[in-house]
C-alpha cells in the first residue's frame, strides 16, 4: 500500500481526471456560460438561445466578452501551488523515459524541458545520464532527483496523462502517458509534457476552482484535494481558456509554450 503522502500526491489519476488532451471541440456557448458563472452571474440568470447567451433575458454576451469579465488584471490568470515544493538543495532533475518510449514523445520531451530551462530557474530538467557521471575529472554534481516517464495503457477515464506532486522536498516521481499520446500533434505532446512537468514541481491547475473554464461542460471544482491550493504571489486573479499551460484542458492550436503568467508563477517559486 502506498503511504498516505504518496496517495495524496497523485495529481490527475485520483482527483484530476482530465489532465491532458480533452475537448478540443469545446462548445463556445458552454464556455461562455461557464465564464459568466465563474465571474459571479447566477446560473438562473443565464439563458442560451441557439448560439447566443443572454444575461437577465436581454443582454447578449459574446465569448470574448465573457473571457474579458474574468481578466481582472494583467493577463488574467491566477496560479496555485501545492503545500509541497521541490527543496532548494535539488538543482537538477532527470527525466527518465522508459526504453519503449516512442520517439515522437522523446523529441517533444526535450522541447518541454527547454520550456523550463530557458527561464534559468534554480532547477533544470535533463535526460540521464549526465556526462559527468562517467568522467572522474568533473566537479561533483549537486543533489539530483529523478522522474520516470512511462506509457500506461490503463489510465483513468478521460485522462491522457497522470503525474505526481512533490513530496519530501523532491519533485513528483512519475509521469504516465496514455499510448495515444504518441499519435498527437507535436505541439500538443509538448504542451502535455510541459503541463505534467509543472505538476511535478507543485503547480495546480490554474482553473482548479472551475474546470469548465478550459474544458467546457459543467463547472467542476477540484478543491484542495488534500494537497493545498495556495495562491502564487504575483499572479493576477481569474482564469481564461488557453490562458495558461496549467489549465486543465488543452486548447486547439496550442503552441505548447508557457504563457507569461506561467513564467511569473515559476519564477516566483523557483528563481
Amino acid at each position: 500500500m502506498l503511504p498516505r503522502s504518496t496517495v495524496l500526491a497523485w495529481c490527475c489519476a485520483l482527483w484530476m481526471c482530465g489532465c491532458g488532451v480533452e475537448r478540443e471541440d469545446r462548445d463556445p456557448v458552454q464556455e461562455t456560460l461557464a465564464n459568466l458563472e465563474a465571474a459571479g452571474f447566477p446560473a438562473h440568470d443565464l439563458q442560451r438561445v441557439g448560439d447566443a447567451v443572454y444575461v437577465g433575458q436581454d443582454v447578449r454576451v459574446s465569448l470574448q466578452a465573457s473571457r474579458e469579465l474574468l481578466a481582472v488584471e494583467g493577463d488574467g490568470h491566477e496560479h496555485y501551488r501545492t503545500a509541497n515544493l521541490v527543496s532548494t538543495s535539488i538543482q537538477r532533475i532527470y527525466v527518465r523515459p522508459s526504453t519503449s518510449m516512442p520517439n515522437s514523445i522523446r523529441v517533444q520531451l526535450v522541447e518541454a524541458m527547454a520550456n523550463f530551462n530557458d527561464l534559468a530557474l534554480r532547477i533544470s530538467f535533463e535526460l540521464p545520464p549526465h556526462e559527468c557521471e562517467w568522467d572522474p575529472n568533473c566537479d561533483p554534481l549537486p543533489p539530483t532527483a529523478l522522474i520516470d516517464l512511462i506509457i500506461n495503457p490503463v489510465l483513468p477515464s478521460g485522462a491522457s496523462a497522470t503525474s505526481v506532486f512533490p513530496a519530501g522536498g523532491e519533485p513528483g516521481i512519475r509521469i504516465e502517458l496514455g499510448p495515444e499520446v504518441a499519435q498527437l500533434a507535436p505541439n500538443v505532446i509538448k504542451h502535455l509534457l510541459t503541463h505534467e512537468l509543472g505538476h511535478t514541481l507543485g503547480l495546480r491547475h490554474s482553473d482548479y476552482f472551475n474546470r469548465a473554464i478550459s474544458c467546457g461542460g459543467v463547472a467542476v471544482n477540484e478543491g484542495s484535494a488534500g494537497v493545498g491550493a495556495i495562491h502564487i504571489v504575483g499572479t493576477p486573479t481569474g482564469a481564461t481558456a488557453g490562458g495558461s499551460i496549467m489549465n486543465t484542458c488543452i486548447p486547439p492550436g496550442t503552441p505548447g509554450e508557457l504563457t507569461s503568467s506561467d513564467v511569473t508563477a515559476l519564477r516566483a517559486l523557483y528563481r
